[in-house]
């Protein structure tokens, strides 16, 4: 209830800023007639569908309008991120500029929380792009081609296409477990994992604490 409170925020800030046409003509509507067709639905199951609807486009809204990184466009975010994760994890300051873009941009694609993708691939590579795990996990998300490359086309290897890929697979993650927390755990051992050992389970959420405390370390920079 809280982040859709705070969600009903961000979407009243954005629909009154007098230079975000797009949000006042097209978000603004859409919750109109989702609201409309809550309070006109007879059966439970359309209520539970058009629920399910408004907090996909809340999400939509904290990300792309009131993130953890504020709003404005992706070169002002991604220059506060970029001085983020200097300091929070001691990355060089070309690595952290040409990286935060692309984080900032796939975390708009896929509606994750910027600091909690830059928090995760600081867990898994420390940010070295050419890290390969004995697992055969590559790159700065340390995604497993040979689970993802048919999802992922491209070098993985390659910075943009790593990320992209590895936000891709943590949405998926979320949409399936319900939370981000439980979603790093799968990114970490996968879903059969979790569900099938407790050993396994531990592991997968000693994960999400780790990337969780790395997010909190990252906030308290900028």
């Amino acid at each position: 209830m809280k982040n859709v409170v705070k969600s009903i925020g961000c979407l009243t800030v954005l629909i009154l800023h007098p230079n975000i046409f797009f949000y006042k003509f097209f978000y603004s509507r859409l919750y109109i007639l989702i609201l409309i067709n809550y309070s006109n639905a007879q059966s439970f199951n359309k209520k539970k569908f058009l629920i399910k609807n408004l907090i996909i486009i809340t999400s939509i809204v904290i990300i792309s309008g009131c993130s953890s990184l504020g709003g404005g466009s992706v070169a002002k975010r991604s220059a506060k991120l970029a001085v983020g994760i200097q300091k929070a994890y001691m990355v060089e300051a070309e690595t952290a500029n040409r990286l935060s873009p692309i984080i900032v941009e796939s975390a708009d694609k896929y509606a994750i929380d910027p600091l909690l993708l830059a928090a995760m691939i600081r867990q898994e590579s420390s940010y070295r792009n050419y890290a390969i795990s004995p697992a055969g996990a590559i790159g700065l998300t340390q995604v497993i081609p040979r689970y993802w490359q048919q999802s992922c086309p491209g070098d993985l290897f390659e910075e943009y296409n790593n990320i992209n890929c590895g936000s891709y697979v943590l949405a998926n993650y979320n949409q399936a477990a319900g939370s981000w927390k439980k979603a790093l755990a799968y990114y970490n051992v996968g879903p059969t994992g979790y569900n099938s050992s407790w050993k396994m389970r531990r592991q997968g959420k000693k994960y999400a604490k780790q990337v969780k405390q790395h997010q909190k370390n990252l906030k308290q920079a900028l």
